[in-house]
């Protein structure tokens, strides 16, 4: 049974740490290199540009000092769709250092926030037209070069550069900041809403937008958990999903750097790493630790920000064809949540060379709608302090009540143990009612029996038989996190969590077994040094 009122907490408590941290209040990623020095000073002028549909957007241009639409001298062009309920001026720093170091760059509030004209549509068709509307207008009013064209963005600007990578052959390089490849699989893994994630999202469009009816159907179905919506809310969800246009995006052949934190609470990175493994082009994988949009924040205020740096590297490559060797280094780049060095890799496929099974043996009982203590944290808020303080959520697991959560516990580790990518669980369950939720939690426990979370995510089934017992695979939040010698590994499950929305009817209990011809287990993956 869904609990509107804990969505409803969770969307306020969410919505305002999104939006300090969309504007630069919260912390943000660790610094790099400064941006190139610039030669002479660009020029900005804002603009009202046509858009798709006989709509207006609101955009401004930065440009070469000198340059000129009617001018001789041409310059590569990158445009800048902006973020979920971010105005035109998002970009205006990195855009003055793009333009400094040679680009024309069309930032644009994207359709539905802000000033700009239409309705909300998450990047649906109109917005991905949008995109081919503001590159005819940019090369017939800028000194924009038409072979050298570039998309880039933040979060919903992420998600829309790459959706017209696919629609647009005229877009050679790509850099995807938080985004997401499969939108359903980002709000709706484990066939579980995510509450906080869609209630911020939904709140801040009604701020500083207009849903389109659309829209707001849907999230009024997906947040109450309509069931008989549920097929025509997942379509919704793969029509606005890089993933579904895969072939597309392949086919046109756009160099494609994408970028995402650990603890992205909007867009976990799972479905970002199978999605770039499967891209045939030139590309590049960057995972840090962190949540939504905290990895470049520092970057949209002008300071110097590892993920901003490599995308001018990026752009400077494959538009301007500066010899600079980015695209000779390892393509997949990961920061572990526990360290500081970047750690290079040829695929993600290739980012674990080793598993550790953790047995899940017994039979294990839990009430349900109950709050154990163990839970993913706050959104935003709690991946940043991980990020920043190396302070996750934590539990202490012997304290934990084993009415309310199953545990099961590894032996202490003799060595570091390197966890590399997607821990994936597979269990038997048991329910009394047709329908629930379970959230399974990863910890490494120390000396003291403190959980420090290393990865969570939840389970929702419908229409099973109660009181029979049903296989459940599910894959847990990639990661990379350090686990010390000394401590040892917990896997944790219970029914409750602010961050999703949980549908266990009152009185449920589960049952989770091993039984001898299927038994239970945590895989985990590991980098051997």
């Amino acid at each position: 049974m869904a609990h509107p009122r804990r969505a409803t907490a969770a969307a306020v408590t969410a919505a305002a740490l999104f939006t300090g941290a969309a504007f630069g209040l919260a912390p943000t990623a660790e610094a790099a290199g400064a941006a190139p020095a610039a030669v002479s000073a660009s020029s900005l002028k804002f603009y009202d540009i046509p858009g798709s549909g006989g709509i207006t957007l609101k955009g401004n241009v930065f440009a070469p000092a000198g340059a000129a639409a009617a001018g001789a001298a041409k310059y590569p062009l990158i445009v800048l769709p902006t973020s979920w309920a971010m105005p035109q001026v998002e970009y205006i720093a990195q855009a003055r250092n793009l333009a400094d170091s040679g680009y024309v760059v069309v930032s644009y509030t994207s359709r539905g926030f802000w000033e700009s004209g239409g309705e909300i549509e998450v990047a649906g068709p109109p917005d991905i037209a949008d995109v081919s509307s503001v590159i005819d207008w940019a090369l017939a009013h800028t000194a924009a070069d038409p072979a050298e064209i570039g998309m880039g963005g933040v979060s919903y600007g992420a998600g829309i550069s790459l959706l017209a990578a696919g629609f647009d052959k005229r877009i050679k390089a790509v850099v995807a900041m938080s985004g997401w490849a499969d939108l359903i699989d980002s709000i709706y893994s484990g066939r579980t809403q995510h509450a906080q994630a869609a209630a911020l999202l939904g709140g801040l469009g009604e701020l500083t937008g207009r849903p389109s009816p659309e829209l707001r159907q849907t999230l009024k179905d997906f947040l109450g958990s309509n069931l008989a919506k549920e097929q025509d809310m997942i379509d919704w969800g793969r029509k606005r999903s890089p993933a579904t246009y895969l072939d597309r995006i392949n086919k046109n052949g756009a160099a494609i750097m994408l970028g995402n934190a650990w603890g992205d609470t909007i867009f976990p990175p799972n479905s970002y790493a199978k999605f770039f493994d499967a891209l045939t082009g030139p590309k590049r994988l960057e995972l840090r630790p962190g949540d939504h949009a905290t990895a470049e924040g520092t970057g949209l205020l002008g300071l110097p920000n590892d993920t901003w740096t490599n995308a001018h590297r990026w752009f400077d490559h494959y538009l301007k064809g500066d010899d600079n060797g980015v695209e000779h280094e390892q393509p997949v780049q990961l920061k572990s949540r526990s360290g500081n060095a970047y750690e290079g890799y040829p695929s993600w496929a290739a980012v674990p060379n080793d598993k550790e099974r953790l047995d899940l043996a017994g039979t294990k009982k839990i009430l349900t709608n109950v709050d154990s203590g163990a839970d993913g944290g706050v959104a935003i808020l709690s991946n940043a302090l991980d990020q920043f303080l190396k302070i996750p959520p934590m539990a202490s697991v012997p304290l934990l009540p084993r009415s309310f959560a199953a545990v099961w516990q590894s032996g202490a580790c003799a060595t570091e143990r390197r966890i590399r990518g997607t821990a994936t669980l597979h269990t038997t369950l048991t329910s009394t009612k047709e329908s629930g939720t379970l959230i399974a939690y990863l910890y490494d426990v120390g000396p003291l029996g403190l959980g420090k979370l290393v990865s969570n995510a939840p389970y929702t089934f419908h229409g099973k038989t109660p009181g029979k017992a049903f296989p459940v695979d599910l894959d847990l939040f990639s990661t990379a996190y350090d686990v010390p010698a000394g401590h040892h590994l917990a896997l944790v499950t219970d029914t409750v969590d602010p961050l999703y929305i949980e549908h266990n009817p009152t009185g449920a209990q589960l049952t989770f077994s091993s039984p001898e011809s299927d038994p239970s287990y945590l895989s985990v993956p590991l980098r051997e040094k």
